[in-house]
């Protein structure tokens, strides 16, 4: 692995030719900070992006994604507050509407403008809010921290990062801003994600890049099992670096590996930052007989919530792992299985072994209390069937979960 520096106050600015900004306009409920945003290139950018999977999606959307596949982008414009999902043809004419006024503002065509839109389902945007968020929106070099945080619905804390790396000698840099706490559970790449690169990347490999990052990283978090209408991940590459365009070999995945580790940092953050949630909880699946299977039994685990329910009451209940990894469907022998806990921030780094080769492995229940009381909770389940692995995240399920979603639009 390829090792990245964090770049100080990083944002999704960072990298060469950008610029962000955000303004107050009212659309989130609490009618506090901002709720949208604008990121800018100087230049067209090469685009790649990923989508959701739900058969329900969201105009901006539908929009956006027609854009990316027909070539350069130079703007998103996104809002917090509402979704503008379920909305009909008008949600469409909001949509088009909110990217023109975007271009307008920025001196773009509208075509090069992406959409971008989170909050509630079945409400349609207030366009004239939109219209004076959209004025009021002055970049500056605090933009890309002010875009963060104006993406936010029921996060508590903006997700950001930029790392930088070196491709023959030319430095580079890839950045990124995300939201999400609930209904997370992605099938293509998370809520909404934007990455921002100054590299020059080839388009095809840059959409090879992305779905390889998105399957190790947004694909294997879940928080609550529900999906969205809205997921986007859009990834812009600006250029301004002035590598050669990458179109694979050992530069391509060295920037591959930056991509990655960008993504990662962003979908743990996310599933950390879950609704209600106090533990990351990380699952570890190893001797897979396959890559899927491993995939497919790390995130069912991780998304199991009488698993998660016993990781906030500290329950040692074991079983709860065993009977989830029994429904993944990721073929086992039991007489082979093993499950151990653990903690990424034990003092001690003690792993303790709860089943061996099937059957209970004695162990202090009291010891095994105190570690899923840590801030990061890991499970490892070792299959012993082949030899491939995978990992996945989640978070507890807490009363506060309930109390946020019994209450979203009153």
């Amino acid at each position: 692995m390829v090792s990245f520096e964090s770049v100080p106050n990083g944002s999704i600015i960072s990298p060469k030719g950008f610029q962000a900004g955000a303004a107050a306009c009212g659309l989130r409920s609490s009618g506090t900070g901002p709720d949208l945003a604008l990121l800018y290139s100087d230049v067209p950018c090469t685009t790649a992006g990923v989508f959701t999977t739900l058969r329900i999606k969201a105009a901006p959307l539908l929009l956006t994604r027609r854009r990316v596949r027909r070539g350069l982008l130079r703007a998103v414009v996104a809002n917090a507050g509402c979704a503008n999902a379920c909305t009909g043809p008008d949600g469409m004419l909001d949509a088009i509407l909110t990217a023109q006024l975007a271009a307008r503002k920025l001196g773009v065509a509208a075509g090069e403008v992406a959409v971008a839109s989170t909050g509630v389902v079945g409400v349609r945007l207030e366009m004239d809010r939109v219209r004076r968020g959209i004025d009021g929106v002055s970049m500056s070099p605090e933009g890309g921290h002010d875009f963060a945080r104006a993406i936010m619905t029921t996060d508590t804390v903006p997700k950001e990062i930029a790392l930088r790396g070196e491709i023959g000698g030319v430095p580079f840099t890839v950045a990124g801003a995300a939201k999400g706490a609930g209904m997370i559970h992605p099938d293509m790449a998370t809520m909404l994600a934007f990455i921002t690169t100054d590299a020059a990347v080839d388009a095809g490999f840059l959409r090879q890049a992305l779905r390889r990052a998105v399957s190790t990283t947004f694909n294997m978090i879940t928080v609550d099992g529900d999906t969205s209408s809205n997921d986007t991940l859009l990834v812009m590459s600006s250029g301004l670096a002035d590598n050669a365009p990458l179109t694979g070999g050992e530069a391509g995945e060295t920037f591959a590996q930056a991509l990655e580790a960008v993504c990662w940092h962003l979908a743990v953050s996310i599933a950390r930052d879950g609704e209600g949630a106090t533990r990351l909880i990380e699952v570890r699946v190893e001797g897979a007989l396959s890559q899927a299977e491993a995939r497919r039994a790390a995130r069912t685990i991780a998304g199991s919530n009488l698993v998660k329910a016993a990781v906030y009451g500290r329950d040692p209940n074991w079983g709860r792992v065993a009977t989830a990894l029994g429904r993944s469907r990721a073929r086992l022998n039991p007489s082979k299985l093993d499950i151990y806990l653990s903690t990424a921030q034990s003092r001690t780094k003690r792993e303790m072994c709860l089943m061996q080769g099937g059957t209970p492995h004695p162990f202090d229940k009291a010891e095994a209390s105190a570690l899923l009381g840590e801030r990061e909770v890991v499970f490892r389940v070792a299959l012993n069937m082949g030899v491939e692995s995978a990992t996945a995240w989640g978070c507890d399920l807490t009363p506060d979960y309930v109390t946020i979603n019994s209450a979203y639009t009153t």
